[in-house]
């Protein structure tokens, strides 16, 4: 009896020590945690492209993207061009003073321009609203340029200095000045020679013209 026992007791510890070994065998050291993966890195943005293309009306779309459209919507604005001076009839006036007193023109202060026939002549002055000197043209006869312009308020003749020079023929030698209340004066010089014709050399915009000489 006492042999079956140690017997027993010799098996059951020989299971024992089997039993510990395989579980000191099964438990091994923890893996490490993986590496996280790393942050894509985020996608360019797409270019935005006017689209030139025309649909079936014959219009251009000019973008069609979404985010493209808030893009040019954030862009700042392009500043207006500055508007054209106002019309100021068949001259380039843009570099002329308003004229307050006609009688204190000075020649050369104006705008030299060249007219009909290759008449030259000078225009002074802005034009008034609705002046109906911006009709005329440097070199118009006294007649036509009175038809345009209207009866003048006021008008008379004067000498200029080269009357005075000596065998001295041609023109400018006299002047007839007419007057306009409220748009100016225009001036003309005689013809060449020893013609009375009358030739427009001179506009004088002034819009507070009273009209008299």
């Amino acid at each position: 009896m006492n042999t079956l026992l140690l017997g027993a007791i010799l098996i059951g510890g020989v299971v024992l020590a089997g039993c510990g070994s395989n579980q000191a065998k099964r438990e091994e050291p923890a893996a490490p945690p993986p590496a996280a993966a790393p942050t894509p890195a985020p996608a360019p943005a797409p270019e935005c492209r006017e689209d030139t293309s025309k649909s079936k009306a014959k219009t251009k779309s000019k973008v069609k993207d979404p985010a493209c459209a808030a893009k040019a919507a954030d862009k700042p604005a392009t500043a207006a061009p500055a508007a054209a001076p106002a019309s100021t009839g068949r001259y380039d006036l843009s570099k002329n003073k308003p004229v307050t007193d006609s009688t204190k023109v000075q020649a050369g202060e104006g705008t030299t321009v060249k007219g009909i026939n290759d008449w030259e002549g000078e225009i002074s002055g802005l034009p008034a609203a609705n002046s109906r000197f911006t009709k005329l043209e440097i070199g118009m006869p006294l007649q036509q340029a009175i038809d345009i312009a209207g009866p003048p308020t006021d008008q008379g003749a004067y000498v200029t200095g080269k009357a005075f020079i000596p065998f001295y023929f041609g023109s400018d030698r006299a002047r007839w000045e007419v007057t306009y209340k409220g748009q100016g004066r225009l001036i003309f010089a005689n013809q060449a020679g020893f013609s009375s014709a009358q030739h427009l050399v001179w506009i004088i915009h002034n819009a507070n013209e009273p009209g008299y000489r």
